[in-house]
C-alpha cells in the first residue's frame, strides 16, 4: 500500500529509501537440530521466509546463503516454499552466495531469479552422495555378537554392523540415481538455457564462483550491498529478518537446558562428525 500511495505523489514527495529484506540461510541441511548447533529445515525456516516475504512494499527478498547441503528432501522442500512465496507475493529473488552453496546448498540457490556469488565462492556439486561406516571387523576383535531379527528380507539392508552385501549397494545406488536425476531436472528448470553444456555440470563437480559465472551457475560476481545498491539506489536499506532466538538458539524451559545439552551430547556426535565431514570437502 506504502508502494502505491509513493506512486501517486508528486516527485519531489516521493519517498526514495528501498527497503530489501534479508535472510541468512546458513549450516548443514538436516531434518533436525539441536541446542548446540541450527541445521536447516523447512521446520527452522519456514517462519523466516514468510516474514520476510510479508515486507509489503519490499520489491524482492534477498537471500545469503552459505551450506554445504545435507537432505535433498529439506533442501528442495525449502526451495519450494521460496519459490511458492514469490510467485505468491509478486516478488523478485536475489540469492548471494557466500563461502558455499554446494549440492542442496545449491539446490536452494536455485530458488533465486538470479544468483550472485563472490569470485571466491564454492557452487556446484550437483549429485548425490551417501555415507556411512562399517563396524563387523572391530566388533568381532572386541567380542561383541551382532544379533538382528527382522519381519521382511529387506529391513536390515546396509547394516553398519555386517559385512556389505552387493545387492545392498546395487539398491542404494538406484535410488542415488533417480534422486540425482530429480536434482538435475530442478536445475535444468531454473537455470534452462544459461547453462554450459560441460559434461562435469552434473557429475557432483563442484568450482568457483568465477568459473560457475563461466558455466552458467551463476548470474554475477559481487556482493550482496553493492548489488543491492547499484539495482535499487544508494539509499536502499537491507533489513535484516531474524527470528527470536534463546540460549543456543532456542528456548527452553526450566531444566531444558541441561536435558537438551545432555540429549545432544549422547546422540549428537556421529551428526557433527557427518556435517564437519560435508564442510571439508570444500576446504571449510
Amino acid at each position: 500500500m506504502r508502494r502505491l500511495v509513493n506512486k501517486l505523489l508528486p516527485k519531489s514527495l516521493r519517498s526514495s529509501v528501498v527497503t530489501i529484506p534479508v535472510i541468512r540461510l546458513h549450516g548443514t541441511i538436516l531434518s533436525g537440530s539441536s541446542p548446540m548447533r541450527q541445521n536447516l529445515s523447512l521446520a527452522t525456516t519456514a517462519a523466516l521466509i514468510e516474514k520476510a516475504f510479508a515486507v509489503q512494499d519490499a520489491p524482492a527478498v534477498a537471500i545469503s546463503i552459505n551450506s554445504p547441503g545435507g537432505s535433498p528432501v529439506q533442501s528442495r522442500l525449502i526451495f519450494k516454499r521460496i519459490r511458492d512465496l514469490a510467485h505468491e507475493k509478486n516478488k523478485s529473488v536475489l540469492v548471494f552466495v557466500e563461502d558455499v552453496a554446494a549440492s542442496g546448498g545449491y539446490m536452494i540457490a536455485c530458488a533465486g531469479d538470479e544468483i550472485i556469488a563472490d569470485p571466491s565462492s564454492i557452487v556446484g556439486s550437483i549429485g548425490v552422495v551417501s555415507a556411512s561406516f562399517g563396524f563387523q571387523d572391530l566388533i568381532k576383535k572386541i567380542g561383541v555378537e551382532r544379533r538382528v531379527h527382522t519381519a521382511g528380507q529387506n529391513k536390515s539392508v546396509l547394516d553398519p554392523f555386517q559385512p556389505e552385501k552387493k545387492e545392498d549397494v546395487e539398491r542404494l545406488k538406484a535410488l542415488q540415481l533417480e534422486v540425482h536425476q530429480t536434482f538435475i531436472d530442478l536445475v535444468r528448470e531454473r537455470r534452462g538455457a544459461k547453462l554450459s553444456d560441460d559434461p562435469d555440470l552434473f557429475t557432483g563437480q563442484f568450482w568457483s564462483g568465477k568459473k560457475g559465472l563461466e558455466l552458467g551457475l551463476v548470474d554475477q560476481l559481487g556482493d550482496m550491498r553493492q548489488i543491492l545498491k547499484e539495482r535499487y539506489g544508494d539509499k536502499t536499506r537491507l533489513q535484516l529478518i531474524a527470528m527470536p532466538r534463546g540460549l543456543f538458539g532456542r528456548k527452553l524451559g526450566v531444566g531444558g537446558l541441561s536435558q537438551q545439552i545432555a540429549h545432544s551430547a549422547v546422540e549428537g556426535l556421529v551428526d557433527i562428525a557427518s556435517e564437519r565431514a560435508l564442510w571439508n570437502r570444500y576446504g571449510l
